[in-house]
């Protein structure tokens, strides 16, 4: 999707201009993937725009550096307030946050212990991902070619810049075959997750999601789903799905900061219930609590003011 410019980009602790926000071409990251980014929305509240499930992230992308062996040289406290402080900016209701942690300009090669860490935030206007009708139409999946990543390959657990070029191969993939989105699959053949999203499927009135030892990313947005659809009253389990469960299953959905709860219709050709209660209940209270207007869920949201 096409960025929209916004004001201000907070870069090492100063809000600048956002054509001030460049980088060197020698920039180590942009030569060797090193990196670790975010993902996050901003929702418009009755009380301004609040960031959903902000700190979570922000330890996500501290958990992600330490795999790496990566020293972010702020705190989680100070990206926080970095990412209040850009959406702020803004002047949007609700934005796409994006926190970035990279190795800069100084450095060449494939040692990184001397590399400096330098820290991006950036936010834009971002709709829905998978499109704008995702729940209620659903959106065509295909099984993909390119496999996820093995543990010792690339960390799954780290949401890294290079590990995207994984994601990327089978997202294009997928659109130039016709389908909306990719699944992949473990080295194991067991599915892991889509090109951006942990994947649910419904099989035998339980939904069920992978585990991350398939390769999945442990995903905010999943727990949140997870959270919901236990409150729901339904069965939620983490266990092994093999793509012929997907084949059957009664209800798919897939969900992620950017494609939010969004249903799928179809796997391989092979159609799908959609959108399915669990799927339309969840949606429901997902969109609700984004928004601050779920009293048990008001925790998840933090004002940008």
């Amino acid at each position: 999707m096409p960025i929209t410019p916004t004001p201000k980009i907070w870069m090492n602790g100063d809000l600048v201009d956002w054509d001030q926000a460049q980088v060197h071409v020698l920039t180590h990251t942009l030569h060797y993937g090193m990196g670790v980014f975010e993902g996050i929305r901003a929702y418009e509240t009755a009380d301004g725009p609040a960031i959903f499930r902000l700190t979570e992230h922000v330890e996500r992308l501290f958990r992600s550096a330490h795999i790496l062996g990566m020293e972010i040289p702020f705190t989680v406290a100070e990206i926080v307030e970095a990412c209040k402080r850009t959406v702020a900016s803004t002047g949007l209701p609700s934005c796409y946050v994006r926190p970035l942690a990279y190795y800069g300009y100084g450095e060449m090669g494939l040692n990184t212990l001397p590399c400096r860490v330098d820290v991006a935030v950036a936010c834009w206007p971002w709709g829905a991902y998978l499109g704008e009708d995702a729940l209620q139409k659903g959106v065509r999946m295909k099984i993909s070619s390119w496999t996820r990543h093995d543990h010792n390959t690339m960390p799954p657990a780290a949401k890294t810049v290079g590990n995207y070029v994984n994601s990327s191969l089978a997202k294009v993939e997928a659109l130039k075959a016709g389908y909306d989105e990719a699944i992949m699959l473990a080295p194991n053949g067991l599915v892991a997750e889509c090109s951006g999203e942990n994947i649910f499927a419904v099989r035998n009135g339980i939904i069920l999601t992978p585990p991350l030892s398939a390769g999945a990313l442990e995903g905010i947005t999943q727990h949140s789903v997870m959270t919901i659809a236990r409150d729901l009253g339904f069965d939620v389990r983490v266990d092994n799905l093999a793509r012929s469960d997907l084949y059957v299953a009664e209800e798919i959905f897939v969900c992620g900061t950017a494609a939010e709860v969004s249903a799928v219709n179809s796997v391989d050709d092979r159609s799908v219930p959609c959108p399915g209660p669990r799927t339309r209940a969840i949606a429901e209270v997902y969109g609700r609590a984004v928004r601050a207007q779920d009293p048990r869920y008001a925790h998840w949201c933090e004002l940008a003011v």
